[in-house]
């Protein structure tokens, strides 16, 4: 396959900013505070967009366009539920567990936080939060690396493996060395990177006269929400990666680094402005496509953007379209693997070999906790077979099962404990593999749903049969003061 030399131009030039970037960062990291969290000083605009680059990923740009192109507007509802979730987590999340993490002697990451709410002097809910956030994000980051190896397979006709090492090295690079400012302002330039992609590709697609020739043979059940083959249970699994929102460790650290808790509102409204007319694109990406493509269908639906994007713009503005399929990417995966470093930096390291490590040492834990998690994400992709969409699924549901109802409840009820928060996360995690591994009418249930209701009621259960802590009552009383 000829590589079109402004597509190839455009491309390097976009990795290039994205790399300076990182080492810009590097001059602002001086504390495994700056390195994890930014040292808590994001705006609005920042962590709004950071949010929603990281949620989205290649799902936004890969996934959720492949899954419209086949199967229409009926694969909406997963936009619809993550809509709705995305703005109660804002709305009943943000502010508090802002607040609380710096209550609580500044907590930089979930199992730290988890740990100190509980007052637990064992360890014991620090490691399974730890592990359970190894386990579900290696899986997570997979997905990412799965979905940079088809765009440079595709782009730039590389050997899948070739493409994979290639991709995952960018992304590496520019987190390793620049920790959560870089991270977070990737993630800015990525998400306006994205939405400019989303809205421009399905316009120009439309005009264009293999669209308006294939009208009048559009399949109008491509526009229903409902079809016939709707099941109520599919239905249910759409609506239901909607309550994901609550346990992602990737999207709940950048409320925790938001500059201040009265921020939130700006950046909430902001952050779902974005998220509202980027499903909508890709939506409208997905049908276009379906169109565009009606006499020639593609072998992999996934690559539906891409084709567009080569199909309707020259090759300079084609090569910053495909660069924003790379954001999408990138700006999720970063994430991941700066929270997996995090872990293994903080909830590991400090607590169980180096007590008292300085913060040289913690960042450079933490740098090679980076390229740890890399190595084994990219040995799991290296599958060429996997689906973006059925990784994101398994880890998405993995985190909302396990940690939605311990956020909730450790937010909301002085009366949770800790035996109660280990139990849900237990239950939680435990129950979507499980439940992942069985078939059946009714086990074609989204697993997250089965997994968040059985993790909450058996969180409150055991939390009800513990002996109540008095510290735990103080602190949880203090915090809400300051709300």
């Amino acid at each position: 396959m000829n590589i079109e030399l402004p597509v190839l131009i455009t491309f390097i030039a976009y990795l290039a900013l994205m790399i300076g970037i990182g080492f810009i960062a590097y001059q602002s990291t001086e504390s495994i505070d700056d390195y994890i969290l930014g040292g808590r000083s994001m705006g609005p605009g920042v962590t709004a967009l950071s949010v929603g680059a990281s949620d989205m990923s290649g799902w936004l740009l890969l996934g959720l366009p492949g899954a419209v192109y086949l199967g229409g507007l009926g694969e909406a509802w997963i936009g619809i539920g993550l809509v709705f979730g995305a703005w109660l987590n804002w709305l009943l999340v943000a502010k508090r567990l802002r607040i609380y993490t710096e209550f609580t002697s500044n907590s930089l990451t979930l199992p730290d936080f988890f740990e100190k709410r509980f007052n637990d002097k064992s360890g014991i809910l620090k490691l399974v939060s730890a592990i359970t956030i190894m386990v579900f994000f290696t899986f997570y980051a997979s997905s990412g690396m799965v979905g940079g190896a088809i765009l440079f397979e595709k782009a730039f006709g590389l050997d899948y493996t070739l493409a994979l090492v290639i991709g995952s090295s960018i992304i590496v690079a520019y987190t390793f060395v620049g920790g959560y400012f870089a991270v977070s302002w990737t993630d800015f330039f990525q998400g306006c990177m994205m939405l400019a992609a989303l809205l421009f590709v399905p316009v120009a697609i439309f005009n264009q006269p293999a669209t308006q020739d294939a009208l009048d043979s559009f399949d109008p059940n491509m526009l229903l929400f409902i079809h016939d083959n709707t099941t109520i249970i599919g239905l249910i699994s759409l609506l239901a990666w909607g309550l994901g929102y609550f346990g992602q460790p990737h999207i709940l650290t950048r409320f925790m680094a938001i500059n201040s808790p009265e921020d939130i509102p700006k950046s909430r409204r902001i952050a779902m402005s974005w998220m509202l007319m980027a499903l909508i694109g890709a939506l409208a990406t997905g049908l276009v496509g379906s169109l565009y493509f009606a006499d020639s269908p593609l072998e992999n639906p996934e690559t539906v953007f891409i084709h567009l994007a080569n199909a309707a713009f020259n090759p300079w503005i084609s090569g910053l379209l495909i660069a924003a399929i790379l954001s999408a990417i990138m700006s999720t995966i970063d994430s991941q693997l700066l929270v997996c470093s995090s872990v293994i930096t903080e909830d590991f390291y400090k607590k169980w070999l180096r007590p008292h490590a300085k913060d040289k040492e913690l960042i450079l834990v933490g740098r090679f906790g980076v390229l740890a998690i890399a190595l084994i994400a990219g040995i799991i992709a290296l599958n060429p077979q996997s689906s973006v969409l059925n990784l994101v699924s398994y880890a998405w549901a993995g985190f909302g099962a396990a940690f939605g109802p311990v956020v909730l409840l450790s937010l909301f009820w002085k009366g949770y404990s800790r035996n109660g928060a280990i139990a849900s996360i237990i239950i939680g995690a435990v129950t979507v593999i499980v439940w992942k591994q069985l078939s059946g009418e009714i086990f074609d249930l989204y697993e997250i749903l089965p997994g968040f209701i059985l993790a909450t009621c058996v969180g409150i259960l055991v939390s009800k049969i513990s002996t109540p802590c008095e510290t735990i009552s103080e602190q949880f009383n203090a915090f809400t003061a300051k709300l």
